[in-house]
């Protein structure tokens, strides 16, 4: 009864590739996330401990080790975020024909956030920013647009 109504109806069918209006999805987030952690990985890696006795500058030194290390993870963990959201909401199966890495490009993507919340590795930091590089890249050529490639550092 139903598809007698529908084929009277003649209803047109309506496609979506992403679950809200476009617009909405920007791999710049992951970059930006990214780009903090590999700079916070740098300033960890340059970070004297003082020497000698002198407690207030050995606290000092803790508390902004401490708090490097604590954005650092935060930011890595907000990379994550934006990369499974772009991974699981913007790109669809049409996306995977055309561009058939992406799976293992954000799976390696995800693995390099975490490894960057593990270690203080410029390496891992560095290999995160070259995968949100080439997501940027294949995100925008999806929309047909050249949007380039830039970093704030």
């Amino acid at each position: 009864m139903f598809e007698k109504l529908i084929d009277k109806m003649k209803l047109e069918t309506a496609e979506a590739h992403c679950d809200a209006p476009c617009g909405v999805y920007d791999p710049a987030q992951a970059r930006v996330e990214a780009e903090s952690v590999l700079q916070l990985t740098k300033k960890i890696l340059d970070l004297k401990r003082p020497e000698g006795d002198d407690a207030k500058a050995h606290a000092a030194y803790q508390n902004t080790l401490t708090r490097y290390i604590a954005i650092k993870e935060e930011r890595a963990e907000m990379a994550k975020h934006h990369l499974v959201v772009l991974w699981t909401d913007y790109f669809k199966p049409q996306h995977l024909e055309k561009y058939p890495e992406l799976h293992d490009l954000f799976w390696k993507a995800a693995k390099a956030c975490s490894a960057c919340k593990q270690e203080v590795s410029l390496e891992h930091a560095q290999e995160l920013m070259d995968y949100c590089k080439r997501i940027h890249e294949i995100f925008w050529e999806t929309k047909g647009k050249d949007v380039p490639w830039y970093t704030a550092s």
